[in-house]
């Protein structure tokens, strides 16, 4: 399989006064105690390794002891904010364990480890630079996708919780080949309908290190199911592959998994089944998703070559007049997502 370039580097994109009264409203701008920025003044740090001793392009920081003070104060607020009603009392039974700092990709996130200190119990959250695509991103991923998402934005700093799942490329490798046939036939059909969600909201780059898969014990088997987890590459690039996992090359096992499983009829059954799914969460959504649209169309969040290379292609694949008359991502998000509830209501005049 021919390697599917993303282009140079993706900007980083301000949050307009639109998007902001959005995420107030909808109680995803908190005043929170730090920023992004606070965090880069680590005076040092150490590479972390995994279980295999390979480089997990994460380094653990550290910094002065006054500054360590401070700043694990504000991260346990961060976290009782995030997790909890912000109540302050559980915060002497809290410890920040470790602080990480990932230089690779373009967020550049900081991963903080929180302990429970009674109990031992852990959890993750990341803190990012705020970014308007990924907003978008997370926002359109908590209303289309059937996992719900906590995060928080305050000014120009961006609190996510940690997805917890297997990563794609791990499990491709160590667990995938362990599957039995009727496991791997249940997730041929959750990458064939994760690949539609993706290319339905336009969410860009799924290779498999940017999603997991999680695995559910129910009485007599295993549930496998697939989520995204970065949500970087939200409509910004012009060429609608990067919408559809099946072309990455990372995703080649999984693509041969679906044709080895699935005749073109089951794969266009599944297709029709997430696409039903995402419409009936479009009508569910309405009144917010028209909100965030509305955000994203009066929004810049790419550039004009990418828009006019996007809009034309999908043109080309729907036959959809709206997409031609795009003038941002935004409306090409808004006429994708109009395009699938307009199909469905058409097919399905009398369902809810």
């Amino acid at each position: 399989m021919k390697d599917l370039k993303i282009s140079k580097k993706k900007p980083s994109f301000p949050v307009s006064h639109k998007l902001n009264e959005y995420l107030k409203e909808y109680k995803r701008d908190i005043k929170i105690p730090i920023f992004y920025d606070d965090l880069l003044r680590f005076q040092g740090s150490v590479v972390v390794y995994d279980k295999n001793d390979e480089d997990t392009l994460w380094i653990r920081v550290y910094y002065n002891d006054f500054e360590r003070e401070s700043i694990d104060l504000s991260l346990k607020k961060v976290y009782t904010t995030l997790h909890s009603d912000g109540n302050e009392k559980t915060i002497p039974f809290l410890s920040v364990d470790a602080i990480d700092y990932c230089t690779f990709g373009n967020s550049k996130p900081f991963r903080v480890k929180i302990r429970n200190i009674l109990n031992d119990n852990y959890t993750y959250f990341y803190v990012k630079k705020a970014d308007a695509s990924r907003i978008y991103g997370l926002e359109l991923e908590h209303m289309l996708s059937p996992y719900n998402l906590n995060f928080l934005v305050y000014k120009d700093t961006l609190i996510e919780e940690h997805i917890a799942g297997i990563p794609g490329d791990e499990f491709i490798k160590n667990f995938l080949p362990k599957c039995n046939s009727s496991e791997k036939s249940q997730i041929a059909k959750e990458f064939v309908k994760f690949n539609e969600r993706c290319m339905i909201r336009l969410l860009g780059d799924m290779r498999s290190y940017n999603y997991v898969i999680v695995p559910t014990h129910d009485f007599d088997h295993v549930v496998y199911k697939i989520r995204a987890i970065d949500f970087d590459q939200q409509s910004y690039e012009g060429k609608f592959n990067i919408y559809r996992p099946q072309f990455f090359k990372e995703n080649i096992k999984m693509v041969e998994l679906v044709s080895e499983r699935f005749e073109k009829f089951s794969v266009d059954q599944y297709k029709v089944e997430e696409r039903s799914i995402v419409a009936k969460r479009l009508i569910s959504y309405h009144d917010r998703m028209g909100e965030l649209l509305d955000c994203m169309v009066n929004d810049t969040i790419s550039i004009k070559d990418h828009v006019d290379l996007l809009k034309s292609v999908i043109y080309d694949y729907t036959l959809d007049l709206k997409f031609k008359r795009s003038k941002n991502m935004g409306e090409i998000v808004k006429n994708a997502l109009d395009f699938v509830k307009r199909n469905y209501e058409t097919v399905n005049p009398n369902l809810p």
